[in-house]
């Protein structure tokens, strides 16, 4: 997090920052039109599962695992049934696999014991199920569902403070103030595109400011971009 002198600057009125944001967003549609969730998955349980390891790890790794994990236990009945050895053998790769065994494990028992197996379409029944919060929650609803959410994972919550959306650190926190500046039908595109141009450009520690498309219109690019 930069220094308190070093913070972006932003507009004090809700209106006047939500037309910043407008500008910035737009620019994102154009420079990543076709974003999406970078998890393959084939239905709402295997988003839902893909998205629990994911945690402290790297889509790219996950995707390594979950053809395998999902042709071996391709349901919440499978997965609940499924041996400890053998789920901690195909997940080892993403590392904590004993503790995403469990939670694998548990979440599946749990669809099974009180949604009969079928992925809830509420955040609020979603966050019941162990593993998964807010941020899982929301990606299972914006990109299976069509229910919006913002999705405030290091890229987008590192990205919605160098452009002075929030300068707030905690995910949730951070993702009531994102709410109420973009219009809840780009929310879940948004996040996409973020999380794109974060893995491309707005990296953590050595941004690429000079070669970024969005350096013109970035509130931190006198601060970044040195």
């Amino acid at each position: 997090m930069p220094h308190k002198s070093q913070l972006p600057s932003r507009p004090r009125s809700l209106q006047a920052r939500r037309a910043q944001a407008k500008i910035l967003t737009d620019r994102l549609a154009q420079i990543y039109p076709d974003a999406k969730c970078a998890l393959i998955h084939r239905n709402a349980f295997e988003l839902l599962v893909a998205t629990v390891l994911s945690a402290q790890t790297t889509d790219e790794r996950v995707n390594s695992v979950t053809p395998l994990l999902f042709s071996e236990f391709p349901t919440p009945q499978a997965m609940a049934g499924a041996d400890f050895a053998e789920l901690e053998k195909i997940l080892r790769p993403l590392g904590f696999y004993r503790t995403k065994a469990k939670s694998v494990k548990a979440l599946s028992i749990s669809l099974l014991e009180d949604f009969s197996g079928e992925v809830p379409r509420t955040l609020e029944e979603l966050i019941t199920l162990r593993g998964v919060g807010r941020k899982t929650a929301n990606v299972v609803l914006g990109n299976i569902f069509g229910v919006p959410g913002i999705t405030v994972d290091t890229h987008v919550g590192r990205t919605a403070r160098r452009w002075a959306w929030t300068r707030e650190t905690d995910p949730v926190k951070a993702e009531m103030e994102l709410n109420k500046l973009l219009p809840a039908e780009i929310w879940t595109v948004t996040c996409h595109r973020i999380i794109a141009h974060g893995r491309a450009i707005c990296h953590s520690r050595a941004p690429e400011c000079t070669r970024c498309p969005m350096a013109d219109i970035c509130p931190s690019y006198e601060i970044l971009g040195i």
